[in-house]
Protein backbone atom coordinates (compact mmCIF):
# COMPACT_ATOMS: atom_id res chain seq x y z
CA UNK A 1 0.00 0.00 0.00
CA UNK A 2 1.44 3.79 -0.96
CA UNK A 3 1.44 5.91 2.05
CA UNK A 4 0.59 9.68 1.84
CA UNK A 5 3.25 11.99 3.07
CA UNK A 6 3.17 14.30 5.89
CA UNK A 7 2.78 17.20 2.70
CA UNK A 8 -0.33 14.94 1.32
CA UNK A 9 -1.91 15.06 4.24
CA UNK A 10 -1.70 18.61 5.00
CA UNK A 11 -2.60 18.99 0.85
CA UNK A 12 -6.23 16.73 1.99
CA UNK A 13 -6.58 18.58 4.78
CA UNK A 14 -6.53 22.27 2.98
CA UNK A 15 -8.79 20.74 -0.06
CA UNK A 16 -11.63 18.86 2.21
CA UNK A 17 -11.86 22.98 4.65
CA UNK A 18 -11.75 24.97 1.43
CA UNK A 19 -14.77 23.06 -0.15
CA UNK A 20 -16.61 22.92 2.78
CA UNK A 21 -15.87 26.54 3.34
CA UNK A 22 -18.07 26.56 -0.11
CA UNK A 23 -21.14 24.51 0.99
CA UNK A 24 -19.78 21.42 -0.73
CA UNK A 25 -22.21 18.84 -0.55
CA UNK A 26 -21.91 14.67 0.01
CA UNK A 27 -17.77 15.49 0.19
CA UNK A 28 -16.21 12.12 0.19
CA UNK A 29 -12.80 11.03 0.15
CA UNK A 30 -12.21 7.90 -2.57
CA UNK A 31 -8.45 5.71 -1.05
CA UNK A 32 -7.68 4.36 -3.86
CA UNK A 33 -4.09 3.30 -2.74
CA UNK A 34 -4.95 -0.40 -3.04
CA UNK A 35 -6.59 -0.38 -6.27
CA UNK A 36 -4.00 -1.42 -9.10
CA UNK A 37 -6.09 0.63 -11.78
CA UNK A 38 -6.18 3.96 -9.94
CA UNK A 39 -4.75 7.16 -11.92
CA UNK A 40 -4.17 8.39 -8.47
CA UNK A 41 -4.18 7.66 -4.64
CA UNK A 42 -7.12 9.66 -3.43
CA UNK A 43 -10.01 11.46 -5.49
CA UNK A 44 -11.59 13.95 -3.25
CA UNK A 45 -15.22 14.16 -4.86
CA UNK A 46 -18.22 17.06 -4.00
CA UNK A 47 -21.05 18.39 -5.56
CA UNK A 48 -22.67 21.97 -5.64
CA UNK A 49 -25.93 22.88 -6.37
CA UNK A 50 -25.32 25.10 -9.39
CA UNK A 51 -22.45 26.17 -11.60
CA UNK A 52 -21.84 29.17 -10.19
CA UNK A 53 -21.06 26.96 -6.40
CA UNK A 54 -19.37 24.57 -8.45
CA UNK A 55 -16.93 27.35 -9.61
CA UNK A 56 -16.87 28.96 -6.62
CA UNK A 57 -15.86 25.38 -4.83
CA UNK A 58 -13.11 25.06 -7.04
CA UNK A 59 -11.58 28.30 -7.40
CA UNK A 60 -11.74 28.30 -3.26
CA UNK A 61 -9.56 25.20 -3.58
CA UNK A 62 -7.14 26.55 -5.82
CA UNK A 63 -6.86 29.71 -3.80
CA UNK A 64 -6.25 28.21 -0.43
CA UNK A 65 -4.41 25.58 -1.55
CA UNK A 66 -2.10 27.98 -3.67
CA UNK A 67 -1.76 30.31 -0.54
CA UNK A 68 -1.27 27.37 2.19
CA UNK A 69 0.85 24.87 0.72
CA UNK A 70 2.42 26.79 -2.22
CA UNK A 71 0.87 23.63 -4.94
CA UNK A 72 -0.29 24.36 -8.14
CA UNK A 73 -2.72 21.68 -9.82
CA UNK A 74 -0.88 19.36 -13.04
CA UNK A 75 -4.07 20.56 -14.64
CA UNK A 76 -7.42 21.48 -14.53
CA UNK A 77 -10.68 20.80 -16.40
CA UNK A 78 -14.16 22.24 -16.36
CA UNK A 79 -13.94 25.65 -15.28
CA UNK A 80 -15.91 27.18 -18.30
CA UNK A 81 -18.94 24.97 -17.49
CA UNK A 82 -19.09 24.67 -14.12
CA UNK A 83 -20.29 20.70 -14.46
CA UNK A 84 -17.92 18.58 -13.66
CA UNK A 85 -14.21 20.30 -12.34
CA UNK A 86 -11.23 18.23 -12.37
CA UNK A 87 -8.62 19.38 -10.20
CA UNK A 88 -5.33 17.19 -10.46
CA UNK A 89 -2.79 17.34 -7.94
CA UNK A 90 -1.07 14.51 -9.14
CA UNK A 91 -1.88 11.89 -6.33
CA UNK A 92 -5.07 13.23 -4.81
CA UNK A 93 -7.82 14.34 -7.82
CA UNK A 94 -10.44 16.90 -6.85
CA UNK A 95 -13.59 15.81 -8.80
CA UNK A 96 -16.51 19.39 -7.96
CA UNK A 97 -19.94 18.26 -9.23
CA UNK A 98 -23.09 19.93 -10.48
CA UNK A 99 -25.39 17.50 -8.88
CA UNK A 100 -27.07 16.40 -11.79
CA UNK A 101 -23.45 15.30 -13.21
CA UNK A 102 -22.10 13.73 -10.27
CA UNK A 103 -25.83 11.61 -10.23
CA UNK A 104 -25.33 10.46 -13.84
CA UNK A 105 -21.43 9.51 -13.88
CA UNK A 106 -21.53 7.57 -10.32
CA UNK A 107 -18.05 8.04 -9.58
CA UNK A 108 -17.73 6.54 -6.34
CA UNK A 109 -19.43 3.31 -7.97
CA UNK A 110 -17.34 2.87 -10.59
CA UNK A 111 -14.63 2.83 -7.83
CA UNK A 112 -16.51 0.59 -5.50
CA UNK A 113 -13.28 -1.08 -4.37
CA UNK A 114 -11.85 2.09 -2.49
CA UNK A 115 -12.27 2.59 0.78
CA UNK A 116 -14.81 5.76 0.98
CA UNK A 117 -14.34 8.43 3.67
CA UNK A 118 -17.15 10.67 4.49
CA UNK A 119 -16.71 14.28 5.71
CA UNK A 120 -19.46 16.88 7.00
CA UNK A 121 -19.06 20.34 8.40
CA UNK A 122 -21.77 20.18 11.22
CA UNK A 123 -20.46 22.44 13.31
CA UNK A 124 -16.58 23.81 12.65
CA UNK A 125 -14.00 22.86 10.03
CA UNK A 126 -11.96 21.45 13.21
CA UNK A 127 -14.30 19.10 14.14
CA UNK A 128 -14.43 17.38 10.44
CA UNK A 129 -16.03 14.04 10.94
CA UNK A 130 -14.96 10.95 8.73
CA UNK A 131 -16.09 7.15 8.89
CA UNK A 132 -15.02 4.24 6.28
CA UNK A 133 -17.90 2.30 4.81
CA UNK A 134 -18.00 -0.42 2.39
CA UNK A 135 -19.10 0.99 -0.65
CA UNK A 136 -20.90 -2.28 -1.91
CA UNK A 137 -22.66 -2.94 1.61
CA UNK A 138 -22.96 0.02 2.60
CA UNK A 139 -22.21 -0.64 5.98
CA UNK A 140 -19.65 1.15 8.94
Amino acid sequence: MKKISPAGDKLKKVIIDAALDKKAHDLVELDLRKVEEAVADHFIVCHGDSSTQVNAIANNILDEVKLKTGELPYSREGMRNGEWVLIDFGYIVVHVFYREKRDHYQLEELWSDAKLIEYSDDAKKTTLKSKSINVRSGKS
